[in-house]
Formats: structure tokens, sequence, C-alpha cells
């Protein structure tokens, strides 16, 4: 096992060759899920206003008090205020966003007066500045949205308030998706009785959008030399190239060799982990590619934690490893071999803690199996025996 790449050191140096994309003004509408480029800078105080935060009557500060009777004078909406000044003994009745009219202290909200005609009694006693948003209450002009961070609708929002219409964000990595093999065909063909159809392509293709890429998925390429070599020359000007199988050492795994014929600066092959041992990564020409293995399971583990990363990286997020969680072990588990080993698991809580199941099923071919998990649990190279309750960490999904 000495020849096999730890997964941090493999993470370290598929981090050594990224770099992250140019940037690009996009508007608003279109911001949600980009990666934020460079701070939001608000161009607009938010509220504008001292605002009511209910509906009410606006009174100065000192006419709050049980018992006063004040008259009615005007009305503040929102959108449409009032732009007298409000005396000693005078109210004006507003709405909830409506502007605070000028020498108003106070809102008396509508369920603490009785009202008769254009006159109120106050039943209760308000507080001065009870019931007012001030005036840059939420934010200034200047105030910034940091950057870099993944757009959410809230940010969105935030933005939309910050009267921004346009976003400096990221371009989205280019990914070139090519799955290998004679054996395969996709869904809805009929396969001849030795041949299966190409899941990972799918599957990953949603994966690596869910991350923020534009994939294209080439055509299946054959198991010959110069098959392979005709749609690597289809990812064009991709930045990223991901193989699927043919990544191993068997007489029709040419990835390597035929990708090393057209340029590859290979930077590390096969990982001391599992599933996925035969994953390859190198420079490819201006793009970066990654073999990932055939075996399905193989494939959208290794995609999960080394291209998505790598992903992120790439629209600026910080260079970094999936996070990793602690929990309970649900069920005891053996003595773990060589390689660190990303076991399919489901998550449950109980009393505010993670307890950990993972699948009795580990094989790298079951497809079944990752579906119907939300985790990975991780085990060390050599893990000792683990009980029920024993500490572990895992990877949600």
């Amino acid at each position: 096992m000495s020849n096999l790449v730890p997964v941090a050191e493999a993470l370290e140096a598929l981090f050594a060759l990224v770099a992250p994309l140019e940037t690009e003004e996009v508007p608003l509408i279109t911001a949600a899920g980009r990666v934020l480029a460079h701070d939001a800078v608000a161009a607009r105080t938010q509220p504008p206003f001292a605002a009511s935060a209910m509906d009410g009557y606006a009174v100065r500060a000192e006419d709050g008090a049980a018992g006063l009777t004040l008259d009615v004078v005007g009305e503040s909406a929102a959108g449409h205020g009032w732009d007298g000044i409000v005396h000693p003994g005078q109210a004006v009745r507003i709405f909830t966003g409506a502007p605070v009219p000028e020498d108003a202290g106070t809102v008396v909200i509508q369920e603490d007066v009785t009202r008769s005609g254009d006159r109120i009694t106050l039943v209760e006693t308000t507080a001065p500045g009870a019931n007012i948003r001030p005036e840059g209450n939420d934010f200034k002009i200047g105030d910034r949205m940091s950057a870099p961070r993944v757009l959410s609708p809230a940010d969105v929002a935030l933005a939309a308030s910050m009267n921004l219409p346009m976003l400096s964000v990221y371009r989205r990595p280019r990914v070139a998706l090519i799955a290998t093999g004679d054996e395969l065909v996709m869904p809805g063909e009929t396969p001849a009785p030795d041949q299966i159809i190409a899941s990972n392509s799918f599957g990953l293709k949603a994966l690596f959008e869910s991350a923020g890429a534009e994939v294209r998925l080439l055509p299946i390429a054959p198991d010959t030399s110069e098959g392979l070599a005709a749609v690597l020359d289809l990812a064009g000007d991709a930045d990223m190239v991901v193989t699927i199988g043919g990544a191993s050492v068997g007489d029709h795994d040419l990835v390597a060799r035929v990708a090393g014929d057209l340029g590859l600066e290979r930077a590390f092959y096969k990982i001391a982990m599992r599933p996925g041992k035969p994953l390859m990564c190198g420079r490819f020409g201006a793009a970066l590619l990654i073999g990932l293995p055939g075996n399905p399971v193989s494939s959208m583990v290794c995609g999960t934690l080394f291209v998505v990363p790598a992903l992120r990286a790439l629209q600026g997020l910080p260079a970094e490893a999936r996070a990793q969680r602690a929990g309970k072990l649900a069920r005891p588990l053996g003595k773990n071999g060589p390689r660190e080993h990303y076991m399919r698991a489901q998550l449950t809580w109980r009393d505010s803690i993670a307890w950990i199941d993972p699948a009795p099923r580990q094989d790298s071919g079951l497809m079944s199996v990752l579906a119907l998990a939300d985790c990975l649990l991780v085990r060390a190279p050599h893990a000792d025996p683990a009980a029920e309750g024993a500490d572990v960490a895992y990877i949600p999904l």
C-alpha cells in the first residue's frame, strides 16, 4: 500500500492545480447560486427613513402616556408619507412600513387606543421610541455583503434592498464529462447481454451542477486509443475534464496512457481510500483532468470528495476538503483495513446527537445503497474495532 497517496495529500496536490476563474457581472435576477467575487456595497440606506413597525398612531415622545386624548391630524401609509409636523396633542394615523412624521417620537399600536371621530384616547402607556425602526437600522450606504460566498435567496434579497441590479461573480466552471467503455449504453437504449447502462454520467452531472458548474456530457468513449483521443478532443475549452472509468490497470483501461500521449502532466494516481482507489489527476493543457473510477459508488464518492471541492475553489471559495462532523456510531464495526474508508450511512438525531448507521453492504457497485445514504462515515486506516456509541466522523451528503 506504500504507493497509494493519502486522501489529504491528494487534495493538497489537487488544489495546487486550481486557481479561481475570471469574474463577470450578472443581473441580480440570475445571481442566485453564483459565487460573489467582490463585496456588494450598499447604494442605499435601509430603511431610508424612520419607519413604523406596527399599525397605529405616531405621536410625540411625551404624548405616549395612558389617558391622554389626542387629535388625529393626518395619515402616513407605505409609499404615501405625511409631510407635516406632529405638534403636542396631535397624532397621525400610521401603517406598517410608513415613514414616521417629523417630531413624532413613538408609535402607539392601534390596540392601545380608543378612537372617536378624529380623536383618540390612549388606554396604555407607550415608551418613547417604541414600534419605530430607525433610519439605517438594517444597513447604511457603504455597508458590505462580504465575498466570496454562494449567493443564497436571502443574499439576493439583501442585494436588491441595497439597490444593486448587477453583481460581480466568478464564472461557472466548464466541465466536460466523459464516460468510457464499450460496455456502456445510454439510458433508454437496449443493452446487449454484456452491456450496462451509463448511470455514473448522470449522477455526476447533477452533482457537479449542484456545485455551480456548467457540465457537457460528451459521447461515451470506446475502448480504443483512437476513440478515446477523439472524445477527449471534444472537451474544447473546458476548465475541467472528468473521465469515468478506464483509469485502472487493465488492458482496456486507457485514460492514463492516451491522456499522457496528449500532454497530461499527472499529479497523482491511486488513492489510499475505499471506495475509489483508482483516482487520477493532472494538468491537461489549460484544463484540469480528473480520472474517476468506473464503479458507480466509487465515482460518486470521489466526485463528492475531490471534484466538488475543486469546483468550489475554481469559483473563488476556500480550497478545502469537505468538512467532517462528529457523531456516534449506531452499530458496531470491525477493524478497518489499510485504506481510509468512506462508508455509506444514514444519519438520525437523538437528543441533539448525530447517530451514524453504516449500511451493512458497502460494495462499490451498489447504487441503491448510496441512494439511501445521507452521509459518509469516515474511518481512518487501520482503525480498531468500534463499539456502538463510539465517536465517529462523518460527511453529510
